[in-house]
């Protein structure tokens, strides 16, 4: 009686399981069954009998409900690509939540549920990875759909990593490269199976033949972005690049979440790339207002302040080398124009010194030089605003750039030469924009129970990075507000002035570490 009335719990579950046979087992009785020469047979029926015809592909088809969780697919991957200590290119997750199973009686009964998920490249029909490469390293397989990265050509710049909504390329810091799955792309040219496949006790994954046109049709139909008949639970939605993995399972009306899916933490603070924004937005801040503010041949103070902010914006592309794996590979940054809004912004930050340079000379060029800055921010903007993190979309991001760049011009002025118009004007700038970023946590922070990627924003900057949010106010609020005000008010020496500016930078780049750290996407499912 007392079972009837006690509710399942996952424990019992998983204590009922194990009283079943184990993956090895099952494993070790297919090889007790068939002599040595059945086994090549056996493996070869995990993949297609013939290679793919016009608009098919190879994809990925994994049974979540035979996965054990054995991680026998992580190690034989590790393995055979001879990956470095901590590298994986296969990852096992796991999804908690429950289900209702009908009683013999009648009427149903809550069982917690527990599935392990096996995940890689998802070769996708069209991948993201690929699209943002700024030197053409990724190359998809026109016969077998096959998301090939050339490392010879990689540079290491990882933006491939920030675009891929599932977390796929790795970037390996001992080669200064990033790598990723090809599903052994060498292997299955010969009728063998990948690594992972081949090593599965339970025949958990196999490979099969998709149609590209039948994957399109099937993600483009869900407006939602996610169709749980045939996707993944609590997984980034498949619209964006049309993956090809097919995840199947018995159990699809469990309401199934990622074991770490209310499990918070920063962002990798991509510090060399936070310094480059912020010097060259100072760059072109400064340089804007100098030109603006130029009267007959360089009078008074612009050719020093514009001179200062040139050094800026130069320092800040120099920086922005310490951010690649390969430096010296990096002129063939522009090669991927096409399609890669990181190639179009390193040709308007090139075109943006080019031009600036030349200003110098010749004044004539004044508005050329201030519309190419323009342009500049805009594909910094859209650099992040294209990876499709809710945190960096566009409305808030270019806002947030371009008042960086014009609060800085107007702190490199108040150190070049304060005075009462510039002060009022930099005051004005740094609330405004100050009211724009905390307005933005306040309304994710209210949303409703959806643990959005705002709301996730939110909670880490009012939670783990408080500290560095409360900085990055009392730098603004001094160097920005106060200040000014004083210098407004009254005539102070330039060394306030130059105090200002100094606090003004501090605070930009505390709120370009909170940018990069805070920002929280929707990720495949983690480890439990």
């Amino acid at each position: 009686m007392k079972a009837l009335e006690d509710p399942e719990t996952l424990v019992d579950n998983l204590l009922a399981e194990q009283r079943q046979l184990t993956a090895v087992e099952k494993f070790g009785q297919i090889h007790e069954r068939h002599r040595v020469p059945l086994l090549e047979a056996h493996y070869r029926d995990l993949i297609p009998l013939s290679t793919p015809q016009p608009g098919e592909q190879y994809a990925f088809d994994v049974n979540l409900d035979r996965c054990s969780s054995c991680k026998a697919c992580v190690s034989a991957c590790h393995s055979l690509n001879g990956l470095d200590d901590g590298e994986a290119w296969r990852e096992v997750g796991a999804l908690l939540g429950e289900r209702l199973v009908p009683e013999a009686r009648g009427g149903n009964r809550v069982v917690p549920l527990q599935q392990t998920v096996t995940t890689t490249c998802h070769h996708c029909v069209e991948p993201a990875c690929q699209a943002a490469c700024p030197v053409l390293a990724y190359d998809k397989d026109p016969i077998t759909g096959i998301v090939r990265h050339l490392s010879d050509q990689c540079i290491g710049c990882s933006y491939c990593v920030m675009k891929c909504p599932y977390e796929v390329p790795k970037y390996s810091a001992g080669r200064g490269i990033v790598r990723k799955c090809d599903m052994c792309h060498g292997r299955l040219a010969v009728g063998e199976a990948p690594a992972c496949v081949q090593a599965c006790p339970t025949e958990a994954i196999r490979i099969a033949l998709i149609s590209r046109e039948e994957v399109k049709t099937r993600w483009r139909a869900s407006q939602s972005g996610s169709d749980q008949g045939t996707w993944l639970p609590d997984a980034p939605g498949p619209q964006y690049t049309l993956p090809t993995t097919r995840y199947r399972s018995i159990k699809r009306d469990a309401v199934l979440l990622a074991a770490d899916h209310f499990t918070l933490g920063p962002a990798p603070a991509h510090w060399p790339l936070a310094l480059m924004l912020v010097l060259t937005q100072a760059g072109i801040g400064g340089m804007g207002i100098s030109l603006l503010g130029h009267r007959g041949i360089w009078a008074g103070v612009w050719p020093e302040m514009a001179l200062v902010s040139f050094a800026l914006y130069l320092a800040g592309l120099g920086a922005s080398a310490f951010h690649l794996g390969q430096p010296a590979k990096a002129w063939r940054v522009w090669l991927g124009w096409r399609t890669s809004w990181l190639s179009r912004e390193a040709i308007a930050l090139g075109a943006f010194a080019l031009i600036g340079a030349i200003s110098f000379a010749a004044i004539g060029v004044v508005w050329v030089t201030i519309v190419l800055g323009f342009v500049a921010l805009i594909a910094q903007a859209m650099v992040y605003a294209d990876t499709r993190r809710e945190f960096w979309r566009f409305a808030t991001t270019f806002p947030r750039f371009v008042g960086t760049a014009v609060a800085l011009g107007l702190a490199l002025k108040c150190w070049v030469a304060p005075n009462a118009l510039t002060a009022v004007a930099l005051a004005l700038v740094t609330l405004i924009k100050l009211g724009v970023e905390t307005a933005t946590v306040k309304v994710a922070s209210s949303e409703d129970d959806r643990w959005t990627q705002c709301r996730r924003t939110a909670a880490l900057q009012q939670g783990r990075l408080r500290s560095i949010l409360g900085a990055r106010l009392v730098l603004a609020l001094v160097g920005g507000a106060l200040i000014p005000f004083s210098i407004a008010v009254r005539a102070t020496p330039s060394s306030l002035g130059i105090l200002a500016c100094a606090l003004c930078f501090a605070g930009e780049l505390a709120e370009r570490h909170l940018f990069f750290v805070s920002v929280s996407p929707d990720r495949m499912p983690g480890r439990p």
